[in-house]
């Protein structure tokens, strides 16, 4: 850590959060830095003491850091909340347990809305991936009920002015289905992360979306034999070409088995082998 670092950021990449909803525990006074109630905009350094709700937490170098992220394949009826007042299942159901750290989502899908959903233990990651000028292009499946004309298409390829600003895609493709009417699917991308902005965008030029699934964030692909509701954790090598594309600085080891790796390195031991496949519910 430098000499001194925003209190949320170094929360953050402690596991305990993203940066949004870290700012909120501190505006709440859950936070405090050497006894006293933190406010938004504290800096912290190597020797604060730092507590969330009483509890002390333990601030580690950067390089003892565990960073693990996994690509989930989210099943509609699932909510984006890790808690839901109504009782209905969550998209943090099946992710694996932790301890002493939390998952963060990188971004939300609506309920309805199937495909790839990204989680890390780093919230600074997770803000990064997150905010715009980043610039990850997001990649839909989308059926549609209702006649795509030209003139339709190129609207919501130039901009469409909806209730929180202009919107458009960055490309559309055909995709195949009825020529005309219902039931066709394209493919469509954006660099925007607005609240269900690929749904309103078609509802603008009255296009109906029957169903909608994403299929790409930046260079990650959903897995076609990734089933709904399973996870699969993301190599060193995929994480470390995620930081690199936000100028963070990285671990070296990185990953569920990276620390094992490193004891093997330093002693010469055997590293143990996984017990089973990627692909986990």
């Amino acid at each position: 850590m430098s000499e001194t670092e925003k209190l949320q950021k170094v929360l953050a990449r402690a596991g305990l959060g993203s940066r949004r909803e870290l700012e909120k525990w501190i505006a709440d006074g859950r936070v405090s830095v050497n006894g006293t109630v933190a406010t938004l905009g504290d800096r912290v350094g190597n020797d604060d003491t730092l507590r969330v709700d009483g509890r002390i937490i333990k601030v580690k170098p950067e390089e003892d850091i565990v960073q693990r992220v996994i690509m989930y394949h989210k099943p509609p009826g699932e909510v984006c909340s890790r808690n839901d007042p109504e009782g209905r299942p969550t998209v943090f159901d099946n992710l694996p347990r932790l301890q002493g750290m939390r998952w963060v989502q990188v971004g939300r899908l609506d309920i309805n809305t199937t495909g790839l959903l990204l989680f890390t233990t780093d919230g600074e990651l997770a803000h990064r991936l997150m905010h715009p000028s980043n610039g990850f292009v997001r990649e839909y499946a989308v059926r549609v009920r209702g006649g795509m004309t030209p003139e339709k298409r190129q609207a919501m390829l130039d901009g469409v002015l909806l209730e929180d600003g202009v919107s458009k895609f960055d490309s559309i493709e055909d995709a195949g289905g009825a020529e005309e009417g219902a039931n066709h699917w394209y493919k469509v991308t954006l660099t925007g992360g607005k609240y269900r902005e690929v749904r309103r965008l078609f509802q603008s030029q009255d296009l109906d979306v029957a169903r909608l699934m994403r299929i790409r964030f930046g260079d990650l692909t959903l897995p076609p034999q990734l089933r709904q509701g399973r996870w699969m954790e993301l190599e060193a090598e995929q994480i470390q070409a995620l930081i690199g594309k936000v100028e963070l600085k990285g671990k070296k080891y990185t990953g569920l088995y990276g620390r094992a790796r490193l004891r093997h390195q330093r002693t010469g031991s055997k590293p143990p082998r996984k017990a089973r496949g990627p692909y986990r519910r």
